[in-house]
């Protein structure tokens, strides 16, 4: 089991993986090892996760996620297929883990009085410094 939280689990196999080859660092074996690993997740179908996660997932996915809700993580950072598979499933658990942490809700605030007279006074305070630089005519 794959753990995101402590009571969020995925099971490994709604994780697919298939190597392909990878650019970058590899030398001679970038042409014939396929190193690097991409990761399919169905988020939009998981059993795993509950309701709001599946949610906020597919927001903080983005271009990663596809039309049919399958979210695609591509792992090349590394020249041996173990470590780019460690890489794309860690990946996979900071975005879920992302996903479960519910967002701060705002509370709307107006300004106090204090600070709109600072405000006035301030603006009152610039009119009267360019006004000072204006030129004055002589008649």
């Amino acid at each position: 089991m794959i753990e995101i939280t402590e009571r969020i689990h995925l099971d490994p196999s709604e994780v697919e993986e298939t190597f392909v080859r990878a650019s970058g660092p590899g030398g001679q074996n970038v042409n014939k090892v396929s190193t690097a690993v991409q990761l399919r997740f169905d988020l939009r179908h998981s059993p795993s996760l509950p309701a709001y996660v599946r949610e906020r997932a597919q927001q903080l996915a983005g271009k990663r996620l596809s039309k049919d809700g399958v979210l695609v993580l591509t792992a090349a950072r590394f020249r041996t297929q173990e470590r780019n598979r460690e890489d794309a499933v860690a990946r996979l658990v900071e975005l879920l883990r992302e996903a479960c942490e519910r967002p701060a809700y705002r509370r709307p605030t107006r300004p106090t009085r204090a600070s709109k007279q600072r405000r006035m006074d301030s603006k009152t305070k610039r009119g009267s410094i360019k006004k000072l630089r204006s030129r004055k005519f002589d008649d």
